[in-house]
């Protein structure tokens, strides 16, 4: 079974669940692969308060060398999105990532290229 993300295609754009940021968050990829921060089951949750969104990330692993990469890369995409001022991202490890947070697409897409999911 595969974890599924709310999206413009499944949720009304006002739906509290943010559909619209988590559609602005499949732009951003991984430096190595060509999967979607969010594909990959990295964001834990999202949710906007007024012009601040919040975010909890996590990360396949404690020494990934891309944190910093990715994490600016969110704050930037999120930072184009109507009525958002400022972004806040914590860092989480519970819960632990693991190959059943990817979607179906992320997991097409590593095994395109070449990698188990």
């Amino acid at each position: 079974m595969t974890t599924t993300y709310p999206s413009l295609q499944t949720h009304s754009p006002t739906a509290s669940c943010s559909p619209a940021l988590w559609d602005a968050l499949r732009d951003v990829t991984d430096p190595e692969l060509p999967i979607s921060v969010v594909d990959m089951g990295l964001i834990v949750d999202l949710a906007q308060h007024g012009s601040t969104v919040k975010l909890k990330l996590t990360f396949t692993a404690m020494g990934c060398p891309a944190m910093d990469f990715i994490m600016d890369d969110i704050r930037a995409r999120l930072l184009q999105e109507p009525g958002v001022e400022q972004v806040e991202i914590e860092i989480v490890w519970d819960p632990v990532w693991t190959k059943a947070r990817l979607t179906e697409d992320g997991i097409e897409i590593l095994r395109t290229w070449g990698v188990s999911a």
